[in-house]
């Protein structure tokens, strides 16, 4: 476990293992604990590298909202990524974290090798739907608001009170990290030419679709519906969302062989 040290704000990252990098971010609410259930599989060949986004876990939650952005979180990426030594990596995350992944490649492209996207959307073209997306982030911060960190109970996987120091940093980086501001993310889809798996819950409702659009504008895309699971179907089927994970990981494995020199 280490930070990085960004304008003051500690952000937290843990390595495990050797190999080709990952990097993996997480949904909101939720810290790098989310992904447990793959540390064990990934670590084998690859060095997984954990993060808590600002106002989570063990990570830094200021005062100041304007220290909160999704472009802060792509450069906190980047920053962890170099202080790892990691020029260039599997770039993966889970909602909001899967978001921020396509975001980095939107950003770093020379910095992703693969892309691992779980319960995730590409964002909004129209502004309409972006606004109706952005009253649901807020409405979220204000639950948080009004119900503390118990709130987190009833997130499942998610969400664990015991996982955050802040629920202010929670409640600001609701409305400053969940909500949107434009369609880069999704004008930028037919522009990935890197492996890209896609994972989806068939009873995740709010991304089933997006999930289907994803693949239809990620050139050469897998995608993955594991029946029966929620939203985070990493800890709802671990085992085969490993078993699928692996697959894919293994079948491009030439694409990630220059990867292990630098790590």
């Amino acid at each position: 476990m280490a930070y990085v040290l960004r304008d003051g704000v500690a952000v937290y990252y843990e390595v495990h293992g050797s190999g080709p990098a990952i990097l993996l971010s997480h949904g909101f609410a939720a810290t790098g604990r989310m992904w447990m259930p793959q540390i064990e599989m990934l670590a084998r060949n690859f060095k997984v590298i954990l993060w808590d986004l600002r106002g989570h876990g063990r990570t830094d939650s200021p005062a100041e909202p304007t220290a909160y952005s999704q472009a802060k979180s792509l450069e906190d990426m980047a920053a962890i990524l170099d202080a790892v030594g990691i020029p260039k990596a599997i770039i993966g995350g889970h909602s909001l974290g899967g978001f921020l992944s396509l975001a980095f490649h939107a950003k770093y492209p020379e910095r992703v090798a693969a892309l691992v996207l779980n319960g995730t959307g590409p964002g909004y073209r129209k502004d309409a739907p972006r606004e109706a997306w952005n009253a649901t982030a807020n409405g979220l911060a204000d639950e948080i608001e009004r119900g503390g960190l118990e709130w987190l109970r009833d997130r499942g996987a998610e969400g664990d009170p015991t996982d955050h120091k802040s629920v202010a940093g929670l409640i600001i980086a609701g409305r400053r990290m969940l909500t949107q501001t434009d369609g880069a993310v999704i004008e930028s889809l037919p522009s990935i030419s890197v492996p890209t798996f896609i994972s989806v819950g068939s009873t995740d409702d709010s991304y089933f679709a997006a999930t289907e659009y994803l693949e239809a504008k990620i050139k050469g895309s897998q995608r993955h519906v594991f029946e029966g699971a929620g939203h985070a179907a990493n800890h709802d089927m671990p085992e085969e969302f490993n078993a699928a994970l692996g697959d894919f990981l293994e079948s491009n494995s030439a694409a990630f062989a220059d990867l292990g020199k630098n790590s």
